[in-house]
């Protein structure tokens, strides 16, 4: 995945947690998710997390924000190995090491890789408990790239992988869908879950494009369902893949719990790849999942921060993916 500048500043948020209360929709994140130090000019960078806690609070100044907890080593080797935690949480840097060509472990990665995951399990108990219908993670380092064994393509942990095998382990399901509409594959999760019936994975993504996965006859054990789609598709063939192969599969499925892998550098400005989409692209499919989710899940969604990488596109697709979460 080649690397390009993070576009733009914008300030940080503090956080607002209302203890037993029941919402519709809870964001968790954590500061120390913006200590996660890439470098000059990686376009995983911490202004990303910034711009997207920047915009939802100016556009939703309710929503309630929720500290998000550590995940535990028990949680990740529910589906990474011990090699995997060790080269994350025990090389401990004194500076910036690179782990492959884009993917990057600073002396506070491993805090925020951990907080990361975290958020994802603890979204998963909340909405599991009806303390909350809906979760939105604000999180970085993104994580669907992050394969069993490895991290890579800026991704350490497989956040929403983790916490799918947290909902299946911990709260007994047999049936959560894990839908991904980042532009780049989320080749970690499917070869995490591809041999797991109980796990669903759809996506829509560019191709070509890293990481030259996801092609429609990758089906797991008949739960993998791969629409891929070409540079310039547009918005037109992005909500016909899902409207006329994706959606029926993941209706069909019936979910327990809906996650999604919330991706949003398929934006039109976006400088990493070239679908060519917008704002209400994401608005729209969230609705259409959301709608899934409540005739099937109890209205039940997991939603976590994937890829994203100009500021102001992805500051506005958040906005518009966490307002259809909201409203449905």
């Amino acid at each position: 995945m080649a690397t390009a500048k993070c576009c733009g500043t914008a300030p940080g948020v503090g956080h607002r947690h209302n203890p037993g209360h029941s919402v519709s929709l809870a964001v968790f994140s954590h500061d120390a998710c913006l200590a996660h130090d890439t470098g000059p000019g990686h376009a995983e960078c911490a202004d990303r997390l910034r711009a997207v806690r920047s915009a939802l609070r100016a556009r939703f100044p309710d929503l309630d924000w929720r500290e998000a907890p550590a995940a535990s080593r028990g949680q990740l080797l529910r589906v990474h190995d011990a090699h995997l935690l060790h080269a994350v949480l025990e090389t401990r840097p004194s500076h910036t090491i690179w782990l492959d060509p884009d993917t990057v472990l600073s002396p506070a990665s491993a805090e925020a890789a951990l907080r990361a995951a975290g958020a994802v399990v603890a979204a998963v108990d909340a909405v599991m408990s009806a303390r909350t219908r809906r979760a939105f993670c604000a999180v970085r380092p993104p994580g669907h790239h992050a394969t069993h064994g490895a991290a890579m393509g800026f991704c350490l942990f497989n956040s929403i992988a983790v916490g799918a095998a947290h909902a299946l382990e911990r709260h007994g399901l047999t049936r959560v869908a894990v839908v991904d509409f980042d532009v780049h594959h989320g080749n970690g999760t499917q070869g995490i879950f591809e041999q797991e019936g109980r796990v669903l994975f759809a996506s829509t993504h560019q191709m070509p494009l890293y990481p030259d996965t996801g092609h429609v006859h990758e089906r797991g054990c008949g739960n993998i369902f791969n629409v891929p789609l070409p540079p310039g598709a547009g918005s037109a063939a992005f909500r016909e893949a899902w409207r006329t192969r994706l959606l029926p599969q993941v209706e069909a499925f019936r979910p327990q719990l809906l996650m999604i892998s919330a991706g949003f550098d398929a934006h039109a400005r976006d400088p990493l790849a070239q679908i060519e989409l917008e704002a209400e692209d994401f608005a729209w499919v969230t609705a259409e999942l959301a709608a899934i989710a409540q005739r099937h899940a109890d209205g039940r969604i997991v939603s976590s921060l994937e890829g994203g990488y100009d500021l102001q596109g992805l500051a506005e697709s958040c906005v518009a993916h966490v307002g259809a979460l909201r409203a449905a």
